[in-house]
């Protein structure tokens, strides 16, 4: 009995361990098709907003300034860059040469004027980007019939006024930040941008002239939109340095202001002349009277049958309703140039020319 049952006991246990291995089993493959209905899904799985913050280039380590976003990356692919524009560079390089005169003289002190950079931006993102207070001087190009702004920071402001106004040398402008600008200040300011105007309608003079007239002047950036958020513009930002004093002006010009001068602004710069060569001219225009060309001189012409043409054999002949006395016209390629007489000069067939060849005009 005791054997039996130990055998019976050992028999339960047998039975046990097959129970648990298929248990397991079972388990296993449970797992193994959980395992690979979650491959199935993760194929086409939708994304998290982590997993598309980091496609599109965000990271939480990086300050804000340092991310950048791809869709923006995109659309501010449309943006032009003033690369593109050779002879923009040119005309702001002169401008900075007449404003350093011309300021040395309405201030009669000792003005320098730099150009900080060039740079392309969207109209909306550069009014968000306007450090108040400030100055907001609309101007509009009248040959090219569209506008531009000329933005004066608070720091050149209360410099230009205090140098026309007799301030001493070696103090710092005082600052009054917080009140709106008095009437004599902007005032100053107003005949400042009148000759910076000035200046850029001479810097402009050798590509085309155009005339900038000063149309408002505006402390609220919201009142001087004078184009679309999103369109693209040129912005110059200008350093003026009067010894200790001085500030920054900056020169936005939309795309669409120089629209009209586009293909003037895409050439290179070459000279005064913008490009052109006169010596290069004259010795191309000499050697083109000495070309050798040749002439035929037509009888006549007539309009044929295909199979009137096809059927004309050796000895075949041809009906030419031209006299002695006809007029033959010289051609040189397919235009007609001269119309004479055919005669005969020595051994050889001449052609006396009467005239140039004229186009009838059929009324």
């Amino acid at each position: 009995m005791g054997d039996d049952s130990g055998g019976g006991g050992g028999g339960g246990g047998d039975d046990g361990d097959d129970l648990a291995a298929e248990w397991a089993a079972m388990l296993d493959s449970g797992g193994g098709g959980e395992s690979g209905g979650m491959t199935s899904r993760e194929s086409t799985r939708v994304l998290n907003q982590d997993e598309i913050d980091s496609l599109l280039g965000f990271d939480d380590d990086l300050d804000e300034g340092a991310q950048k976003s791809g869709i923006q990356a995109i659309l501010n692919s449309a943006l032009v860059s003033y690369e593109r524009l050779p002879m923009l560079e040119v005309v702001f390089d002169r401008l900075v040469r007449l404003m350093s005169t011309s300021l040395r003289n309405f201030t009669s002190d000792n003005v320098e004027v730099s150009l900080d950079n060039i740079t392309s931006i969207r109209f909306g993102d550069y009014l968000n980007s306007i450090p108040l207070p400030a100055m907001l001087s609309v101007f509009k190009a009248e040959e090219w019939d569209n506008f531009g702004l000329l933005t004066v920071d608070s720091s050149l402001i209360y410099s230009i006024v205090d140098v026309l106004l007799g301030g001493r040398r070696g103090t710092a402008a005082m600052r009054i930040e917080g009140r709106p600008y008095t009437t004599i200040e902007r005032s100053l300011v107003e005949r400042m941008v009148h000759v910076v105007l000035s200046d850029l309608s001479g810097a402009f003079e050798p590509l085309s002239p155009v005339t900038f007239r000063f149309d408002r002047l505006e402390t609220n950036p919201r009142f001087a939109t004078i184009s679309r958020p999103s369109n693209a513009a040129i912005v110059a930002r200008l350093r003026i340095d009067m010894e200790d004093r001085g500030g920054q002006m900056e020169l936005l010009l939309p795309y669409a202001t120089l629209e009209p001068v586009r293909e003037l602004l895409l050439q290179m710069f070459m000279g005064e002349k913008f490009g052109r060569d006169s010596i290069w001219e004259t010795h191309l225009a000499e050697e083109l009277w000495m070309t050798e060309v040749e002439l035929e001189a037509v009888l006549d012409t007539q309009t044929m049958r295909l199979g009137s043409v096809f059927s004309l054999d050796v000895g075949s002949h041809m009906d030419l309703g031209a006299t002695p006395q006809s007029q033959v016209t010289l051609y040189c390629g397919d235009v007609p140039m001269y119309v004479g007489r055919m005669g005969r000069k020595g051994d050889q067939i001449a052609i006396r020319i009467d005239g140039r060849f004229e186009k009838k005009v059929i009324d």
